[in-house]
């Protein structure tokens, strides 16, 4: 089984999204104290009780940033703008070939 979150993908949360950073295959072994404290946990246990899927056979370390609401929009006000001068563009190269 695959992971089901991408490298680069943004993902919609109340308030803001979390965009994923990496995602790195790991074992179940490889989930020491330190790594669930680093990743906001008491320990290992509370970790596995929110994070674990399943079976668990398959583990990945998912690093992600937040970004805040305000962030977001501006990043969607970016891509409506790309996405128009797109398609401008191609409804331009069609016409100038005589499509």
């Amino acid at each position: 089984m695959r992971p089901r979150v991408g490298v680069g993908r943004r993902y919609r949360m109340e308030e803001g999204e979390i965009e994923v950073d990496s995602v790195l295959p790991i074992r179940l072994d490889d989930i020491s104290p330190e790594l669930a404290r680093a990743s906001g946990f008491k320990g290992v246990v509370e970790l596995l009780k929110v994070a674990k899927h399943g079976r668990g056979e398959k583990v990945y370390l998912v690093r992600f940033h937040y970004i805040p609401p305000q962030h977001r929009q501006a990043a969607e006000r970016v891509g409506v703008a790309r996405r128009r001068r797109s398609k401008r563009a191609a409804w331009a190269r069609g016409r100038t070939t005589g499509s």
